[in-house]
């Protein structure tokens, strides 16, 4: 069976039911992982826990079988939790089929997440047309799809948000699905809500919580770069690495920027960034907070094409992040390095 992060949410479920080994994929990784979180609390009784690397599964590819046929300490049910890279669990995949085709026993359910593999994987094509095994292949995030993910988190924690609710936290979460869960987790604590007793959640409740508005996260990474300040950049960019966020979400946030600096170019002609005023400041979205970093950042770059070519720039970083999703979170500090370097030349 094989499924896309644009239906696994509806039929996610019967495949919990019916499949035992579940391969994800794709560039999403943030979402990859959220959908197999999500698998596991449907499975029919999904036990402890058992995590191996797909690097251990590599050098030793019986002992993906070995575990999902041992009992735990207890004799309870149980499920495997693969973290792979590529192909790197290919080997112990068919080595699990394959003893189990030959009489080994039953299997408990496997869950693969295979980083940088996508459903035309050697992996993925050993699945898919198996009735005991789905393959979900996670595209890249958009606000949609995200805002769709938002709503479906929001509804299973009883939290009732409206569309326009549900794209601020996706926008707010920069497209990541694990960010935008924690911020749903939060907002139906706060509302005492449940599955049971749902209750509805307005703008206040989310100001409330102090739910991020959009880009707030990654501020200080967009300062830094815009700003040519690169003795912060190292720092900024170890904290994303840290938390584990989307490299094109976190891109998203430069492309918003670079979008507001041109916007803000537009308005003032050749005036200087001081001859806005409050009205002008509010539609171009310029923030009280972050008024003193914007104005530097345009003074870096207003003249000549060097905002032009900071969005092509930009563009080709996107680029690059969707079709070479391994390499992504290096590319992207590549990138905003070569950035901050060039906004950090004109600074001085």
């Amino acid at each position: 069976m094989k499924l896309t992060n644009r239906d696994f949410a509806a039929k996610g479920r019967a495949a919990a039911q019916s499949c035992s080994i579940f391969f994800f994929c794709g560039q999403d990784e943030a979402g990859a992982n959220a959908a197999a979180n999500d698998l596991v609390t449907w499975l029919p009784d999904p036990g402890e826990r058992v995590e191996l690397s797909g690097a251990e599964l590599r050098g030793d590819p019986a002992k993906l079988g070995d575990e999902a046929r041992s009992s735990s300490l207890f004799g309870d049910r149980r499920h495997i939790w693969v973290r792979a890279s590529g192909e790197e669990a290919l080997e112990a995949l068919k080595v699990l089929i394959e003893t189990g085709e030959a009489g080994a026993g039953e299997a408990c359910p496997v869950i693969v997440i295979a980083t940088s593999a996508t459903d035309k994987s050697r992996s993925a094509k050993l699945l898919d047309k198996r009735k005991d095994a789905l393959v979900a292949m996670f595209y890249p995030p958009d606000l949609q799809s995200v805002t769709r993910a938002v709503r479906a988190l929001a509804d299973g924690a009883g939290v009732r948000l409206g569309g326009d609710l549900a794209e601020r936290i996706a926008r707010a979460a920069n497209l990541d699905v694990r960010l935008a869960r924690s911020e749903v987790e939060k907002l139906a604590l706060y509302l005492d809500a449940s599955a049971q007793s749902p209750q509805a959640a307005t703008a206040e409740d989310l100001d409330a919580i102090g739910a991020a508005s959009e880009d707030d996260g990654f501020a200080p990474l967009v300062n830094a770069v815009m700003g040519g300040q690169a003795a912060k950049v190292g720092i900024e960019l170890a904290r994303m690495k840290q938390l584990g966020l989307n490299p094109v979400g976190v891109l998203l946030a430069f492309e918003r920027r670079a979008a507001q600096l041109a916007r803000i170019a537009a308005a003032l002609g050749p005036r200087p960034f001081g001859d806005l005023n409050r009205g002008e400041e509010a539609r171009l979205g310029i923030f009280f907070k972050e008024k003193r970093e914007i104005g530097q950042q345009f003074a870096l770059w207003r003249h000549g094409d060097k905002l032009d070519r900071l969005t092509q720039r930009l563009v080709g970083l996107h680029r690059d992040l969707l079709t070479n999703s391994q390499a992504a979170e290096l590319l992207l500090a590549q990138g905003l390095a070569d950035i901050a370097r060039v906004a950090g030349a004109r600074a001085r």
